[in-house]
């Protein structure tokens, strides 16, 4: 999903709408839970299609939405969680002199957002001084001031910059300057040669085209600017590292001083930039990709001052395109979503205004969302299977073969390091208090509170990290693992049906929820979290011998998932490696966690299943799917996590335990001839 996330470079992730039930509910009567027996497609061998046995009447019964490219159990949930978020701002937007500070925050900006007839009328003029500011550049100098202007205001353009912690010191804030500048989907968009590829490539070329008329030029100079923008691009992207590289942390890591960065790439005027960028004092940095930055200088030279600025001119036009009036809204719809994923419908208003608004204040709408739909009771039910994964993550690094006392020695020191306490929401919520909202300035809105996120971002640099940062709002249906500030992060949206529901059975809660949980534990463990240590340094703790015997026993997930084909394409074995140990070790440790929990009895038969057979059911139940044939190929060959139909049964073939549980036979679908095991 993009829900687990795995490694973060930064604490900026995006947000997904969730659900949760209200306030009176969750504290005085038992949810009706995620699951019954009765869902089960009983026509259907769970050790030929478990997936099919489990699933196929959840997606009989629930349709996807027509603005929907994806939707599975996780984006239902998002779906019914975005209705209690919209009665908030609904209310909140009405004016009131009873209405609390926060209220009048968030509902003017959800009212901002929701006037479409002002956007309509104001145009492109909220953009002038930006387009203004490229027309005026005149030489390299002016370029750069420019760009830095631009990445100030959250324009994307050329590289990227900002803060991190330190991969050799994670306490410290540090600038980093990535590869960026692209407006495909991935550097690999540029040069695959099949088919569809170059087809999407020519799609992409159109796309560019009519926003630049939109914008007033004519159809020869929009479609001569359109293929200088894609040759820009195109350059960027030759020297950029791909996916599976940038998922080696040592690949990211290049430290640098302030001088040593100026004189690799002059062309990029360093002092100029940091000018511009009104950051404090620069003296460490660390450049993400060096051979981007080493083919920067010469691309900054050789395209012309003329190709930057509509180059530029179309960066601040695409970054718009949402707060814009229709047509340019429409224009990047049908490219990104409609041709790219296969949705057939754009969102309602609605929808895209509670989530602009949960993105600009998410810590407001936050606090009045955990007010009426969180309560105390789950963050106590959270903490002790977070505590019992623990336990059992220890006793499955004890156990292991193929690692010597030394490793197993620093591994346990590393998995008694996870902070664990971020649950919910923040103890300490964030003070929007300096952001102006107003009622009839939504692109204003919008750039006032990026600015303040943007300030808060840029002044950590050269200080210490702030461990008490969220990098998710609390309504988000997601969770994740931190590798610098050696956490593990559960928003409340995620701690809903069907993945928690702590008056359900324990058997599929431990599946569910609690298979997130280990899968967020094991991604310290995995082929790029493994690389960091107990501190959250990019620090190498494994014996030679001990890093080889992981290699090897990961291959064996990279060669299983890479034979699962989705979308007309394979899965990028290596891509997704880091979620598929995540899927495989966290299952594994929450199955060890709920025999545990047991205390040796026998689980209770309910509805004819046994308890081992309701938690399978449960992991496969939260992964109920379905996809377009877009987004599917869009999905393998960008996202690290493999598509949803494939995470609910991949990790089954791998233990013995749901064969027994199910009394599956070699010959059988669900019965593997080569179980995989990291963990």
């Amino acid at each position: 999903m993009r829900v687990l996330t795995a490694v973060t470079l930064a604490l900026a992730v995006l947000a997904v709408p969730l659900f949760a039930a209200d306030a009176d509910s969750v504290e005085s009567k038992p949810s009706t839970g995620a699951f019954t027996a009765d869902q089960l497609d009983r026509s259907v061998k769970p050790c030929e299609n478990f997936y099919g046995f489990v699933c196929n009447k959840w997606i009989e019964q629930n349709p996807m939405p027509p603005d929907r490219s994806r939707f599975g159990q996780l984006t239902a949930l998002g779906e019914r969680n975005i209705l209690l978020l919209r009665d908030i701002l609904e209310t909140a937007a009405k004016p009131s002199e009873t209405r609390s500070p926060l209220e009048k925050q968030v509902g003017d900006y959800y009212a901002s957002c929701m006037n479409e007839e002002l956007i309509e009328k104001r145009g492109t003029a909220v953009i002038e001084p930006q387009l203004a500011r490229v027309d005026a550049i005149k030489d390299r100098e002016s370029l750069i001031a420019t760009l830095s202007w631009l990445h100030r205001q959250g324009v994307p353009g050329i590289f990227s910059f900002y803060p991190s912690a330190d991969m050799n010191d994670s306490d410290l804030q540090i600038a980093f300057f990535s590869q960026g500048g692209l407006g495909l989907p991935d550097r690999d968009f540029y040069f695959r040669d099949d088919p569809k590829s170059v087809e999407t490539r020519e799609k992409y070329v159109s796309h560019v085209t009519n926003m630049l008329m939109l914008l007033g030029e004519k159809p020869e100079a929009a479609s001569d600017a359109a293929n200088r923008i894609m040759a820009i691009e195109t350059r960027l992207a030759e020297p950029a590292m791909d996916r599976v590289a940038m998922r080696n942390p040592e690949n990211r890591k290049n430290p640098m001083t302030r001088a040593e960065f100026a004189k690799m790439v002059p062309s990029i005027q360093l002092d100029t930039y940091l000018a511009n960028a009104e950051v404090p004092e620069v003296t460490r940095l660390n450049v993400v990709s060096r051979k981007f930055y080493e083919s920067l200088g010469a691309t900054m030279d050789e395209v012309s001052i003329d190709d930057w600025k509509t180059y530029l001119r179309f960066r601040v036009v695409a970054d718009a395109a949402p707060r814009l009036p229709l047509a340019f809204e429409q224009e990047a719809w049908s490219f990104y979503q409609q041709y790219m994923t296969g949705a057939k419908e754009m969102q309602p208003r609605w929808k895209k205004c509670v989530g602009a608004t949960d993105r600009a204040l998410g810590d407001s709408l936050g606090q009045l969302y955990v007010a009426n739909n969180f309560g105390p009771e789950g963050r106590k039910k959270m903490a002790e299977m977070i505590e019992n994964l623990r336990t059992a993550m220890k006793l499955t690094i004890d156990d292991l073969e193929w690692m010597g006392d030394e490793t197993k020695k620093k591994a346990l020191m590393k998995l008694a390091a996870f902070n664990t306490k971020k649950v919910g929401h923040p103890e300490t919520w964030k003070d929007y208090a300096g952001v102006t909202v107003a009622r009839d300035d939504f692109f204003g809105n919008s750039h006032r509170a990026f600015n303040y996120e943007r300030n808060r971002n840029y002044g950590l640099i050269g200080g210490k990290t702030d461990k008490e940062r969220w990098g998710m709002t609390a309504p988000t249906v997601n969770a994740y693992y931190s590798p610098p500030l050696m956490e593990i992060v559960f928003p409340a949206g995620i701690l809903q049906p069907p993945l928690f529901d702590r008056f359900g059975d324990d058997a599929y809660s431990y599946a569910a929820i609690g298979g997130v949980i280990g899968h967020e534990f094991s991604h310290g463990f995995d082929d790029s979290g493994r690389k960091y240590d107990h501190q959250g340094n990019n620090k190498d703790w494994w014996t030679e011998e001990d890093a080889k015997a992981f290699d090897e026993r990961a291959s064996c997930l990279v060669d299983q998932y890479a034979q699962y084909e989705a979308g007309g394409v394979n899965v990028n074995g290596k891509l997704t490696l880091g979620e598929n140990i995540g899927d495989n070790a966290g299952l594994r440790i929450a199955y060890i966690a709920y025999k545990q929990s047991l205390h040796g009895k026998e689980a209770p038969v309910i509805d004819g299943l046994t308890g081992d057979q309701r938690f399978f059911i449960g992991w496969t139940n939260a992964w109920c799917s379905q996809a377009t044939e877009e987004a599917l190929r869009n999905q393998i060959q960008t996202d690290p996590h493999s598509p949803g139909h494939i995470r609910a049964i991949g990790p089954h073939l791998n233990m013995e335990e749901f064969e027994k549980a199910w009394g599956c036979k070699e010959g059988d679908a669900m019965v593997s001839e080569k179980r995989c095991r990291v963990w």
